[in-house]
């Protein structure tokens, strides 16, 4: 959670490196991205903004600011069809692609999260309590996570997973409906980004 302007820093750079995009760009790179902005970096930014502002800045002026920045967030988040509440997600939110993703606000979610589209992560049969998932974990397209569950970090969830179960292994491949562990994992994506390096 941001707490304070060096974690809020910190949280950009973490997303920008989880999305593979540079923390500084070249001249080149600038003005890339002003004729052809990246939405999902704009996005990012902006979640990370509200986020910062609702936590740290109290006054009357702070809660202007986030007024104007929150409402910047919600309508790029429907331009984009995401749902996705604040303060959810660690650092290092990876989304490769648009299309709908839909959260539950009482979720939590580690550090190095890449989230793919069509996926719906919430409660279960009138509850408030909804799934919390460790560190570094790979949620394919069209997963459904749900119920008051944990899911241990270094965790690859496959395509079109349904997981109900807490999964307490970690290092593991799970998938199907109900979600179940298919094998041990080696490499996983944030080794391969070398995350774990950076």
């Amino acid at each position: 959670m941001i707490t304070d302007k060096t974690t809020f820093r910190n949280y950009i750079i973490a997303d920008r490196l989880s999305n593979s995009i540079p923390v500084k760009y070249n001249f080149l790179g600038r003005l890339k991205q002003f004729i052809f902005p990246d939405q999902i970096l704009k996005f990012l930014f902006l979640l990370r903004k509200s986020e910062y502002l609702k936590n740290c800045r109290k006054s009357m002026i702070g809660n202007v600011y986030f007024l104007y920045y929150y409402q910047k967030f919600i309508r790029h988040s429907r331009k984009l069809g995401f749902s996705i509440p604040l303060n959810v997600f660690g650092p290092g939110l990876s989304i490769p692609h648009y299309g709908t993703i839909v959260v539950n606000p009482k979720t939590k979610v580690g550090k190095n999260c890449r989230l793919h589209v069509c996926v719906n992560i919430g409660a279960s049969g009138g509850s408030e309590l909804a799934p919390k998932i460790g560190d570094n974990v790979y949620i394919g397209p069209g997963v459904i996570i749900f119920g008051n569950i944990n899911i241990a970090d270094n965790i690859t969830i496959a395509a079109n997973a349904t997981v109900n179960k807490t999964i307490e292994i970690p290092n593991v491949t799970i998938g199907g409906t109900p979600a179940r562990v298919l094998k041990e994992c080696t490499t996983s994506w944030w080794i391969k980004n070398r995350l774990d390096l950076k």
